[in-house]
């Protein structure tokens, strides 16, 4: 009996030796590929970590900068954090924030480039579409309507919709388009929650247009279209 079971696993060992003949390469070559898919996935989500640390700690720099309203020390540091860490969503909220602090000193001009930048490289489409909403502005007040039309166009169906098509409103208004910057108002009144208390300025707009919305919302008297 003993030897028979002595044969019996002899007969397995080798055969266990010519499948690994066999396919012992592609099994190994398998894992090994397998364990180098876990440690990309790993050392990625490290390095992830490790950028958004270092990319937070620049961030701190450049909050301090902005909130002191220096200028220069602000677009210094956001220029060292696009370099450094531009796929992080530090480095486009800082370019929101130098957009502003751009604008506000009446650099106008650069912070066009900086929203341009954000609307070019962000990762996240929400500041891009942000980003759109508010370059659209600064092309209006430059005068350039086509330009903000055309970058509003950029903008779709989404959490900036509304704020879109209200600043389309704007652009239409400025050249005399009074039907179709009513058209995008009433858009835009639709579309933004009510409880947001911009909407009321939506509002006040469709007023001076002669198309209240509650005056719509309100039905007629009987025998008033008589």
């Amino acid at each position: 009996m003993a030897t028979h079971l002595d044969l019996q696993e002899q007969e397995q060992v080798d055969a266990l030796k010519a499948y690994w003949q066999q396919y012992g390469n592609l099994i190994t070559w398998t894992l090994v590929a397998a364990l180098l898919v876990y440690a990309g996935i790993t050392g990625w989500q490290w390095w992830q970590r490790d950028q958004a640390g270092r990319a937070g700690a620049m961030f701190d720099e450049f909050e301090h900068a902005a909130s002191a309203g220096d200028l220069d020390k602000t677009v210094r540091v956001w220029a060292d954090l696009k370099e450094r860490y531009p796929r992080t969503a530090y480095a486009e909220q800082a370019a929101m924030l130098t957009a502003k602090l751009q604008f506000d000193k009446g650099k106008v001009e650069q912070a066009r480039e900086s929203l341009g930048w954000v609307i070019e490289h962000a990762v996240d489409d929400n500041y891009k579409d942000l980003a759109r909403v508010r370059l659209a502005g600064l092309l209006l007040d430059a005068k350039q309507y086509d330009a903000a039309l055309k970058t509003l166009d950029g903008v779709p169906a989404g959490p900036f919709a509304a704020l879109a098509a209200d600043r389309r409103g704007d652009v239409l208004l400025a050249q005399g388009r009074k039907d179709d910057a009513r058209a995008a108002y009433q858009q835009a009144y639709k579309a933004m929650d009510d409880k947001v208390e911009y909407r009321r300025l939506i509002d006040a707009k469709l007023t001076a247009l002669g198309a209240s919305p509650d005056a719509a919302a309100t039905p007629a008297a009987p025998g008033a279209s008589r």
